[in-house]
Order: C-alpha cells, then sequence, then structure tokens
C-alpha cells in the first residue's frame, strides 16, 4: 500500500434512514482521512427531501452531494455524476441499492473509473414492475469491478446472478455500536408492568410484518400487558396500519414511523422481534443484540449470522407462527433465560461485527483496486 490518497464516492437512491444508510455511514466514518477521502452523492427525489443521512455525513464524514432526479428514474443521473466524479477527481464509485447499483455503474463506466457494488439484500417483491427494476439492478452487477456484499449468503445469491467469482470479494458486514453502547449505559426508562415488544425496519414486503401483527394480537389473548412498538416506515405501512386497525387487540400497537429518538426506544423494548422472509444482515438486528435486548426471528440466511438458536436467542422455522409464539413468550416471561441469551448475543456482535475492522478491509480493497 503506498501513502497516495484514494477518492472515493459512495452513491444511493436514498428514500429514508435505514440499514443501507447507517452502513455508509458506519463505514465512511472509519475510513482513516489520510488514506481515503470518502465522499457521498444521493439522487434528491420527491420523497427524500432535507435527508438524514445528508445531515450525518456531512456532521461527521465530508462532503456529501445532492444530484436531483426527475422521477422514479431519470437517465440525466447518469451524466451528473459523470461530471461531479471528475470534478472531485473520484477514484472509485460505491453504490447501494438497485437503482443506484445502474446509474452508478453505467455512469463509471462513461468517467472511466473503477466501481464497487455493494448488495445490502435481494427483494422479493411480487410487483411485476418492481421485480422487473430490481432484476435490471442485480444484471448491472455484472459489469461492476467488483461486488461486495454484506454476508456469504449474499455472495451465494449474487452468483446465482451472475457475477463472476473474480469480481466478488466478501468483507464481513460491520456496524458502529458507540450509540448503541452509549445508550445502553443510560438509566432505562421504566413503564411498570408493561412488556414492550418491539420491531425497527423498513415497511417492505419482504420484512414480512404481518406475521409480528399476527403473532401479538394472539399472545395478547393470553397476557394483558403487552405493547407492541414498531419504528420504520416504508411502502406497505398504510397497509399494514389498516390490518392492524381491524384486529382485536389494535389499541396496544404503535406505529411511530422514524424517530430522532430510537435507540432510546430500543432500549426500551423487552424483547425485539422479527419475521423477514429475506435479509443480508440487519443491522436493527445488531442494534438490538448490542443493546441487550432479548431476540426472536425466523430462521433465515443472514439472521444465522447473528444468531445462535438457544444460545443468543430463539429461531423458528421460516414462517411457524405457533413456534415464534411461543419463543416470544418464553422471552418475554422467563426473565433469567431471556437475560442470559441477550448477554450472549451482545458479546458476539461487539467481538465479529466490528465496523472498524470492516473499514480496514475496504480500505486494502479501494488500494488493490487503483494500485495506489
Amino acid at each position: 500500500m503506498t501513502d497516495k490518497k484514494i477518492n472515493v464516492l459512495q452513491f444511493i437512491c436514498s428514500t429514508g434512514f435505514y440499514g443501507a444508510e447507517r452502513w455508509v455511514l458506519a463505514l465512511a466514518k472509519h475510513l482513516n482521512k489520510d488514506n481515503v477521502r470518502c465522499d457521498l452523492a444521493v439522487t434528491l427525489e420527491q420523497n427524500s427531501q432535507d435527508l438524514e443521512l445528508v445531515k450525518h455525513y456531512r456532521k461527521n464524514c465530508g462532503e456529501a452531494f445532492e444530484i436531483p432526479m426527475s422521477g422514479r428514474f431519470d437517465l440525466s443521473v447518469i451524466n451528473k455524476l459523470v461530471k461531479l466524479i471528475k470534478e472531485r477527481n473520484i477514484d472509485i464509485i460505491h453504490t447501494h441499492g438497485y437503482k443506484s447499483d445502474i446509474l452508478g455503474v453505467i455512469a463509471a463506466k462513461k468517467a472511466g473509473i473503477q466501481s464497487i457494488v455493494t448488495p445490502h439484500g435481494f427483494e422479493n417483491a411480487d410487483d411485476f414492475k418492481l421485480r422487473t427494476f430490481i432484476w435490471l439492478g442485480c444484471k448491472s452487477m455484472k459489469f461492476a469491478t467488483k461486488v461486495v456484499p454484506l454476508s456469504r449468503q449474499l455472495c451465494d445469491d449474487s452468483r446465482r446472478h451472475g457475477v463472476k467469482e473474480d469480481k466478488l470479494v466478501y468483507i464481513q458486514n460491520g456496524v458502529d455500536l458507540s450509540e448503541v453502547e452509549e445508550q445502553r449505559l443510560k438509566p432505562k426508562t421504566s413503564y411498570g408492568e408493561e412488556k414492550r415488544i418491539g420491531f425497527v425496519g423498513q415497511m417492505i414486503s419482504r420484512k414480512n410484518i404481518f406475521d409480528i401483527l399476527d403473532i401479538f394480537n394472539n399472545l395478547c389473548e393470553k397476557h394483558n400487558n403487552l405493547k407492541l412498538v414498531l419504528l420504520g416506515d416504508g411502502e406497505q405501512r398504510a397497509e399494514l396500519e389498516s390490518y392492524a386497525g381491524k384486529l382485536s387487540h389494535n389499541n396496544k400497537m404503535e406505529f411511530l414511523g422514524f424517530r430522532d429518538d430510537r435507540l432510546e426506544l430500543l432500549q426500551s423494548f423487552d424483547l425485539f422481534v422479527m419475521t423477514s422472509t429475506l435479509e443480508g444482515i440487519p443491522r436493527c438486528l445488531m442494534e438490538a443484540t448490542a443493546m441487550g435486548v432479548p431476540v426472536t426471528a425466523y430462521n433465515i440466511a443472514g439472521i444465522d449470522q447473528l444468531i445462535t438458536h438457544e444460545e443468543s436467542g430463539l429461531l423458528a422455522k421460516l414462517g411457524d407462527k405457533e413456534t415464534l409464539t411461543e419463543y416470544w413468550e418464553k422471552l418475554l416471561f422467563d426473565n433469567d433465560y431471556a437475560e442470559k441469551l441477550a448477554d450472549n448475543a451482545r458479546a458476539y456482535v461487539n467481538e465479529h461485527y466490528s465496523a472498524q475492522r470492516m473499514a480496514n478491509e475496504y480500505t486494502e480493497l479501494f488500494h488493490s483496486m487503483v494500485g495506489k
């Protein structure tokens, strides 16, 4: 490795402040600024005004640029990206998400620079137009210089989408858990006898939040001191709220959207739940375990890299709501057992998912790609 600085552009078409956005922040924050200058570019769309990502990036990481986009997919963004690449003397563009992968890889080719695509998860959407769009995004990966998935399962998924072995690099996911630890050490707000069950994440189809609503509603038939708190937003939120409104215990369910006090609310949970059908390595789950909150989920790829059944959490077979209901109940009312699993999970995520380790490995990759 030489001492010459590499200029990297992180590019994402963002509509919120979720796992991918927080991942970009964690990476940029932990890169050595003497070796890597890391800029951010985001598309400025109708539903992405005043992005939290941009605010946090400018405060903690570096320069952030907003690129206007008219409509859901505006090809003029490609030439705007090329212009920015040349103005900022960018060596590598690093993309996150189907739309940014398509636009970013084409812009890299036009600008004559190298590109990295990082898949954060592959969507299993029902909508035909969205499936077509996702297909195009997956195809664009094959034209990137390197594809760097967040998990070994996503590496396998990338191979199935036609990515050649010489393009694949596995760098294990990492997160900045310093904010979580800071909140964990603060006094926890008391809610009396109330048992608080929580979810944090996007409200999209692969998160399968309907199962959370069903399990919670059934469990309320046996226990009258439960509360369900859902943090996040997304295209399914209105449908989920409508569905929840028809359930008998809807008065115990709260849809809070995006919240600045997310970590304080996470700390208040007695149980963190997921029912996803498809994941990368979910940041929200890492944060929950780092906070010391017991977790239950379906046993799917990605989640199984964070949680070992009956050692650091409880995992049910995908779609087995009856067993998952039993696991919710076990961790809610067997405090000693729940604490034991939560302690094991916190120790594991802190040891294996360091953001600094991830940033160091990316720095090595950047240097190997451009020869600086």
